[in-house]
């Protein structure tokens, strides 16, 4: 089995039927999984991505998110302005953007393509990889600091 297919699956076990979230990446291109068993996650609007790495181009927003997250991101791509979802570890102490943890879900795309309602911008480097959520908040302080400055 590749790695791709290890993520997969690894993703797929958030659910409690995970052939089911197979299923509906099959069919849909994203699945419904539970959050707060695997992974939480955090909404962060996406001028602040943009601001915070100086850019909205798609590869140069990859690249800088690879390299400050190290770790799962992907982002809603319905429209020009949708969020991005940063997976971070489940029970994430969170203030600032959107924290979605236990008892929410989360339309996670598939792995692989992107699909019409969301895209991978940084898959997880292996199964169980989660960004760190102090690595998150240094990325949304740095986008503070720029708003400030442009003031």
């Amino acid at each position: 089995m590749d790695e791709r297919a290890r993520i997969a699956q690894w993703l797929a076990g958030a659910h409690p039927v995970p052939r089911q979230a197979e299923a509906e990446w099959a069919n849909h291109g994203v699945a419904l999984l539970p959050l707060g068993r695997r992974f939480d996650a955090v909404r962060v609007p996406a001028d602040r991505i943009h601001a915070a790495v100086g850019s909205d181009e798609a590869a140069i927003v990859a690249d800088a998110l690879l390299q400050w997250l190290q770790g799962p991101v992907f982002r809603d791509t319905r429209y020009s302005e949708g969020p991005y979802y940063v997976l971070v570890p489940p029970g994430t102490a969170w203030d600032g953007e959107e924290h979605l943890g236990e008892g929410a879900y989360l339309g996670v795309p598939r792995v692989g393509d992107a699909t019409l309602l969301a895209a991978w911008v940084v898959l997880p480097p292996r199964p169980g990889d989660l960004c760190d959520p102090t690595y998150l908040r240094g990325l949304l302080a740095t986008a503070e600091t720029l708003r400030e400055i442009e003031r």
